[in-house]
């Protein structure tokens, strides 16, 4: 799914407009219906809506979304903010609709009137900003956000396309904004969606059709994608029936230091999970019973100098034409430096798109001039503070995404960020958002599984996008399925590797 920006929103509008034979403020009615249908949905009978609009078309919505309301029976106010005089047409077309109704359903705030006492039922609806705004709030609208604000743990707050003082493209770390437990938007998600920084904003986002244009949708161009089902199965290829272990890649693991062997044996079987056709794992002395005992389908390189994995080089020939697919590195496997050495020596000899994770990040973080030196097309997985110790520090996530970008071409590198929407940026400049995954996965050892996916999938054939783009999705669902299973709070990395396989068969069934 598309993420667009605000004027390419206003643009789909204006091009449904002109393309279909509908009006805006048809138009805004068919938005109404969905937030209102929404709204039912969720909450149902013994509710009050209570839905605070503003004076341009996000209030219309608002004004018409409580129109729907009350002809559905249930009882809805509109409390106008009076801070200016200038009402877009839309929104005095639908101020006049809801004053032909119900009585005193539409309240005028001025701003010296007091915030409205709400009933213990009410469900407070923000529809006074959407993506029109291009300043600070301030006054009777700073003053409205922030009661309302307060008032988020007494009741839920629903925010109609974006919560009101939120930017859509831009940083708005240090603004007021409505704090919504539920944003209710239209066709494509906004990039404010899925920062960080805007969680307790915009709560649970939920897309709702209202029939612009498609021609528009699909052809307008886009720098962010949200990842979805549709794409995901544009990238999966079932297996052929006529193939063997070799078919499916064979994939070199660098993993393990003393203490740490279980980051190996997690990216392992994950790996194995992953459907690479063979795997070789290569860990110091110390890790050798371990891998042979827990991860048996894996074959297993040891290091002769002993407890330290620091000559792992030898294990890719000179040449770098050896017998792997891929090779996958990092997880558990130390920054001494004998290891750094080996890294940069393995760096010199392998050419081919790589799996980089954990420790090996740490030492390109720590030895920049590295990254000069890893294969075009290689993957790289830092979560964000190793992402910082490579490329510095960034003010807000949108500067973030922005050196995020920037790397990704600069080295010609695909680069994900991890995190709620974790997002994978390429050589090209495209950067997509991954929408599976949950706070469960907030555990020891996620990441390393997520190595052993990328690398089992890299091996089998999958382009280097392509294996980004699948192995994040495959992992947040894997969690999801996990977390479903037996609860957030109990899942571990053990459980989501536990579930890749239900989370291809759910891939698979869905084709």
């Amino acid at each position: 799914m598309k993420i667009f920006t605000a004027d390419q929103v206003r643009a789909a509008d204006a091009y449904t407009i002109e393309h279909t034979p509908i009006t805006s403020l048809r138009l805004m009615e068919k938005a109404a219906t969905q937030c209102t249908q929404w709204l039912i949905g969720r909450y149902g009978a013994g509710h009050s809506f209570h839905i605070f609009c503003g004076a341009g078309n996000n209030g219309g919505d608002g004004l018409a979304t409580t129109r729907l309301l009350q002809q559905h029976g249930f009882e809805a106010k509109a409390y106008l903010l009076h801070y200016t005089d200038k009402f877009s047409a839309d929104n005095r077309a639908n101020q006049a609709a809801l004053r032909g109704g119900e009585a005193a359903s539409l309240i005028m705030l001025q701003p010296e009137d007091a915030f409205p006492e709400l009933p213990t039922n009410a469900i407070i609806v923000d529809a006074l900003f959407g993506t029109g705004i291009s300043r600070p709030l301030e006054g009777l609208v700073a003053q409205t956000v922030q009661h309302i604000n307060a008032l988020q743990d007494q009741y839920p707050i629903i925010a109609i396309d974006l919560p009101s003082g939120l930017k859509a493209d831009e940083s708005s770390k240090d603004l007021l904004t409505v704090e919504a437990r539920h944003t209710l938007s239209f066709e494509v998600y906004k990039l404010a969606f899925v920062l960080p920084e805007n969680a307790a904003r915009v709560g649970e986002v939920h897309i709702l059709p209202i029939g612009l244009h498609r021609d528009y949708l699909t052809q307008t161009p886009t720098r962010y994608q949200v990842v979805d089902m549709e794409m995901i199965h544009r990238i999966y290829k079932p297996r052929l029936p006529f193939s063997h272990k070799g078919t499916y890649g064979h994939a070199l693991l660098i993993a393990g230091s003393y203490g740490k062997i279980g980051a190996a044996v997690l990216s392992a079987q994950a790996c194995l999970h992953a459907g690479v056709g063979l795997l070789t794992v290569y860990v110091p002395e110390c890790g050798y019973n371990i891998i042979q005992s827990t991860v048996p389908p894996a074959m297993c390189l040891v290091d002769d100098g002993g407890q330290q994995s620091v000559q792992f080089h030898e294990a890719v020939t000179a040449d770098g034409q050896g017998k792997y697919k891929t090779v996958a590195i990092g997880p558990g496997l130390g920054t001494s430096g004998d290891t750094a050495k080996a890294f940069e020596k393995l760096l010199q000899r392998y050419h081919d798109p790589m799996v980089i994770d954990a420790d090996a990040l740490n030492i390109l973080g720590a030895e920049r001039y590295l990254l000069e030196q890893v294969p075009k097309h290689s993957l790289l997985t830092p979560h964000p503070k190793e992402f910082e110790r490579m490329f510095g520090p960034s003010g807000n996530d949108v500067e973030r995404l922005e050196k995020l970008s920037a790397a990704a071409q600069q080295y010609s590198l695909y680069i994900l960020l991890k995190g709620r929407y974790t997002a994978i940026a390429t050589p090209e400049g495209q950067v997509y958002f991954n929408n599976t995954g949950n706070a469960g996965m907030a555990t020891g050892g996620s990441g390393d599984v997520l190595t052993g996916l990328l690398a089992g999938i890299l091996a089998q054939g999958y382009s280097p996008e392509h294996t980004m783009i699948l192995g994040v999705w495959l992992h947040g669902l894997a969690g999801d399925l996990g977390a479903a299973a037996m609860s957030q709070e109990a899942l571990t990395a053990s459980g989501i590797v536990r579930f890749i396989g239900p989370a291809y068969l759910e891939i698979a069934g869905a084709k």
